[in-house]
């Protein structure tokens, strides 16, 4: 009969309209089911009511939709009051209430009338229709407990809140092990959407009013209350799930080396850059083993699947990225809640929560990036070459073979297209990590993240001048270059600190996540540096061609004569010209002969190995005698002729 999914594809109406309006839309449907049945009352006529029985149950399963869209009439009746009276100043009072109340009594007993027709063999309705009807009775009663319960605030009194809200845990109990077992046999996501949308948040609210632990997960709160003194239920729900009642133990594989988490394997703790924060609910824990099994099979999918493709090893990071966008949102239901109870920052349980939240988010951009990294290829894109294209296996007309023809441009530049993308989607994810709560106190932390940026903008540059190289653009590529070895120069990735590894995947297969290597830092500058000198050449190159061609076009010619360049040679695109080969005749050019020293202290120096002139005897005054000149050498025993001392440029006195 498929209960739940014609519940749930009735309700996709909630999504484009109001409870009204999809209370309308029940009447109408109702209505159109009674006379097709045979059950409307003709005009004129005093309505009576026409029992359904399981025998028509069997022979038209419309009678069983026609009970569950009666059903449903009273609880989006119910719903749309509760809405309506919710935005009003006073809220909602106590006849209104009441009639809520009404509402959802009626709708529970029409299913509740449901399963008993069911449980008839005439109706031949089998055990999963049963349990479905079950789990939707169950959750249309734990709603009308909740509301007899949610009119007053949170009681100091443990015992009798736990008393109040006991009817409630049970009824709803019963809903989230059916629908969990359901879940368990079938994987269909409306089971899960039921479970993650209505009943776990309402068994966590009744939890938190019934004053029990935050850390005791829901499943076990669903555990403790379902009423296990029914026999028939439970053997039906075991028949489904052998483990929907008792904890699940570890299995055993040969590809995993460390079996899935197990409730005893739960987490109680998570350590952040050194800190160590206490887990503060349960279901961020039961979260992070489901992110540690991911993993786990993430690990134990790359080790057997070296020679996967790119796309297939990306497709392997789903069930981690699931695990771990729960994991972050369960610590931010956590914190939320907290917020609204106007728990202080300062609370030891909200500092450990912004810890469990930044370590969380970080894990989850980290297997965001490292997807993005196995998708653009191996070394994050550093090189590119092109495709090896399939080849033809059949022949020519002729009997030879096709000729191997080279990846079109257009395909590379779309290649190219898409590792940009990636790129830019790697950036974004990085620089969202620091709008998280306390990131930006971390200064180290930052300048971290501030380096793993620079490092992917610069393969973005890289790649960008890969494609304007295709084009012929060798300027654009150098700029390009250019920009990407400053980057690196300004800003390097640092190392991944031994402190931040987990101890127990040292011996596990590497997965790609956000961490860079100190040797694709470095290649990744090698690289750019090679590039950027061949780059330039290149455009040295086509700058000289371009002149070249200038010259070529106007003919120039070198003026000076062939003999003055023979050392040098000939500019491209300037002509030769052979009757110029010497200047004949030669014209008077100044040649220079010797160098010309300007020796301004040619006066005050006394060299060694000289003497100083004899000075000119005056008149009348005594002889003076020659002074041998020592000047740190020794004194000459041999006396010279004087020479004439010459003084002055070009022998010209001063």
């Amino acid at each position: 009969m498929d209960i739940t999914a014609f519940i749930a594809q009735r309700r996709e109406a909630l999504l484009i309209g109001d409870y009204n309006t999809y209370r309308a839309q029940l009447s109408r449907q109702l209505q159109a089911a009674r006379k097709r049945l045979g059950l409307a009352t003709p005009k004129r006529e005093k309505f009576s009511k026409k029992a359904v029985t399981a025998g028509e149950i069997g022979g038209n399963h419309e009678f069983a939709h026609l009970l569950l869209l009666t059903s449903e009439r009273a609880w989006a009746h119910a719903m749309h009051m509760k809405t309506a009276h919710a935005e009003e100043s006073k809220g909602i009072t106590g006849s209104t209430r009441s009639h809520i109340i009404s509402r959802l009594a009626k709708a529970a007993k029409v299913a509740h009338e449901l399963v008993g027709l069911l449980r008839v063999p005439e109706s031949k309705g089998g055990e999963r229709d049963v349990l479905e009807a079950r789990a939707y009775q169950a959750s249309l009663a734990g709603g009308e407990e909740f509301e007899k319960q949610a009119e007053g605030q949170r009681s100091g009194d443990g015992q009798a809140s736990a008393k109040r809200w006991e009817a409630c845990l049970r009824l709803y109990a019963v809903a989230r092990v059916i629908y969990a077992a359901l879940y368990e046999k079938e994987r269909k996501e409306v089971y899960r959407e039921i479970l993650a949308n209505t009943v776990d948040p309402t068994i966590r609210y009744a939890a938190y009013q019934a004053h029990l632990s935050r850390t005791i997960a829901i499943p076990t709160v669903a555990k403790r209350y379902f009423p296990r003194d029914d026999t028939e239920l439970v053997g039906q729900v075991e028949k489904l799930d052998p483990y929907a009642l008792k904890d699940k133990p570890t299995p055993k594989t040969d590809g995993e080396e460390k079996p899935t988490a197990s409730p005893q394997e739960i987490p109680n703790s998570v350590t952040w850059r050194g800190r160590k924060a206490n887990i503060v609910d349960a279901s961020i824990g039961q979260a992070l083993a489901s992110v540690g099994t991911a993993e786990s099979r993430l690990r134990s999918y790359l080790s057997a699947n070296p020679t996967a493709s790119a796309r297939d090893k990306a497709a392997a990071y789903d069930d981690i990225l699931i695990a771990s966008q729960d994991a972050a949102d369960a610590t931010k239901r956590a914190a939320d809640e907290l917020e609204k109870e106007r728990v202080d920052e300062g609370d030891s349980r909200m500092q450990d929560l912004r810890v469990t939240s930044l370590a969380v988010n970080y894990d989850l951009v980290s297997w965001r990036v490292g997807r993005n990294r196995v998708l653009i290829g191996q070394d994050d894109g550093l090189t590119f070459s092109a495709q090896q294209q399939k080849k033809q296996k059949r022949l020519r007309k002729d009997g030879t073979a096709y000729v191997e023809k080279e990846e079109p441009r257009s395909r590379k530049l779309a290649r190219l297209r898409e590792r940009v993308v990636l790129y830019d989607a790697t950036i974004q994810s990085i620089q969202s990590v620091k709008d998280l709560r306390g990131a930006m106190r971390d200064g180290t932390f930052v300048s971290e993240l501030d380096g793993k940026v620079a490092y992917f903008r610069a393969l973005k540059c890289l790649n960008i001048s890969y494609s304007h190289t295709l084009l012929g653009n060798h300027l654009n590529a150098l700029a390009l270059l250019k920009r990407a070895v400053d980057l690196l120069a300004a800003s390097t990735p640092s190392p991944v600190p031994a402190s931040a590894q987990n101890p127990s995947d040292k011996d596990a297969p590497p997965t790609t996540t956000l961490e860079i290597s100190v040797q694709a830092a470095e290649g990744l500058q090698k690289q750019t540096a090679n590039l950027l000198a061949r780059t330039h050449a290149l455009v040295e190159m086509h700058k000289l061609e371009a002149n070249a061609r200038t010259a070529a076009e106007k003919q120039q010619t070198s003026a000076a004569p062939l003999v003055q360049n023979l050392n040098a040679y000939p500019t491209p695109g300037v002509r030769v010209d052979l009757g110029n080969l010497v200047g004949y005749p030669p014209r008077i050019q100044p040649v220079p002969v010797k160098p010309l020293f300007l020796d301004v202290a040619w006066n005050y120096i006394e060299y060694p190995g000289r003497k100083a002139e004899a000075p000119v005897e005056e008149a009348g005054a005594p002889p003076v005698a020659d002074t041998p000149m020592v000047n740190g050498g020794e004194e000459e025993s041999g006396e010279k002729p004087a020479e004439k001392k010459k003084g002055g440029w070009f022998g010209f006195g001063r």
